[in-house]
């Protein structure tokens, strides 16, 4: 099995349902010209049928974004099918992105069809959408939720119908990593012509476990992994690109693969899209956090000052970001008080140092962070 795991970027139509998300056209190109860049393989570019503006953001995208592989979301319906094919026309390359729901809540309360029914649907429509492009991928919806030998039969029958990429989703966020491992694992197993197919997690974070359960279905054998910048989507989210791509190269000893993707632009895409979509990054966010690679501990930062990895596991260089910062709080110590005034150019004897770091606790014990201001002002007493 490939160690190369494919990044399927979903930021310009899950990523864009968030509520109070709205990107024009303009703002799109700009964010998928940035994920070309990034390294990305599929963009999706949106959900051509649902609007007039949906379907002219997708066909722009396909004229403007080279190099990368550009996906239209459709239902399993013929018209869909015809629209999205419409839209992608000028792409270079162009993947049509179909599928109905599989598990008994979904085909019951949503599709209100029985399983054979959704079955024959989700096989005609594949074979609808191969008239149009070779590379389809098949969703089926509430995978996580679902019986596993229907997910084993529906999986079968799209891959013999022409289906290249099958998308395992947990729609909302309800599995935990060894459930997901084992669905993605058993579905690999237990499909004859399983190796027909690219398997792909798509996974929410209702619970707080996108990323986990991503990984760990790529731990089952999926190489592909569908993902929004900073993690936006619908609810609480999807699982985040940075997170995903970071934890696949830290943890390269445990998860043995790779993506295409450039990490020192993992920063620069995450300010962008916060930017255009008023989504704003919350400061402990992992990878991308104003907070990521920010100490104000004393024993933090007494030890990443003397060896970064003794608190960091992330050298910030390698995601964009210019360096790690030292805040000075009432919980910081000695170390990060001399490197902050060695930064401003000031050195000072013991004794006097020693005035200075009494003189600071005081006015941080009254501010939240102390600035530079604040110690000029402490050097000039």
């Amino acid at each position: 099995m490939s160690n190369r795991v494919l990044v399927f970027d979903t930021t310009l139509r899950d990523g864009e349902q968030s509520p109070g998300v709205r990107l024009n056209v303009d703002e799109k190109v700009e964010i998928g010209l940035k994920l070309v860049d990034l390294g990305v393989d599929i963009v999706e570019a949106g959900f051509p049928i649902s609007s007039p503006g949906d379907f002219e953001s997708v066909n722009t995208l396909a004229r403007e974004l080279r190099g990368v592989t550009i996906c239209g979301l459709t239902r399993a319906r013929e018209k869909d099918i015809e629209v999205a094919a419409e839209a992608l026309k000028p792409a270079e390359r162009r993947r049509i992105h179909t599928g109905l729901g599989v598990s008994d809540n979904h085909l019951e309360f949503k599709l209100r069809m029985t399983k054979e029914e959704a079955l024959e649907t989700g096989v005609k429509a594949v074979r609808y959408a191969r008239q149009f492009t070779d590379d389809i991928e098949y969703f089926m919806e509430d995978s996580g939720r679902a019986d596993p030998e229907y997910v084993y039969k529906v999986v079968e029958s799209i891959i013999a119908a022409g289906a290249t990429t099958i998308n395992v989703p947990d729609t909302t966020g309800f599995t935990y990593p060894n459930e997901y491992y084992h669905l993605i694992k058993g579905i690999i197993e237990n499909v004859p012509n399983s190796d027909k197919a690219v398997f792909s997690c798509h996974c929410h974070n209702d619970l707080g476990m996108a990323t986990a359960n991503t990984l760990a279905g790529v731990l089952g054998g999926a190489r592909q992994v569908e993902v929004t910048v900073n993690g936006i989507g619908e609810r609480a989210g999807n699982t985040a690109l940075e997170e995903v791509v970071m934890a696949l190269h830290i943890r390269s000893d445990k998860l043995h693969c790779q993506t295409g993707v450039d990490t020192r632009k993992l920063l620069p895409i995450s300010r962008l899209v916060a930017k255009l979509t008023g989504m704003v990054v919350q400061r402990n966010k992992s990878v991308v956090g104003a907070n990521a690679y920010a100490h104000s501990s004393g024993i933090h930062q007494d030890g990443v000052l003397k060896e970064r990895s003794t608190y960091e596991i992330i050298d910030p260089l390698l995601v964009g970001a210019e360096r790690s910062e030292i805040v000075l709080t009432a919980r910081s110590g000695r170390h990060g008080l001399k490197y902050r005034l060695h930064e401003m150019g000031f050195d000072f004897t013991s004794e006097r140092f020693e005035h200075l770091y009494n003189e600071f606790l005081k006015v941080a014990d009254t501010k939240q962070e102390v600035d530079e201001d604040d110690l000029r002002e402490l050097v000039n007493k």
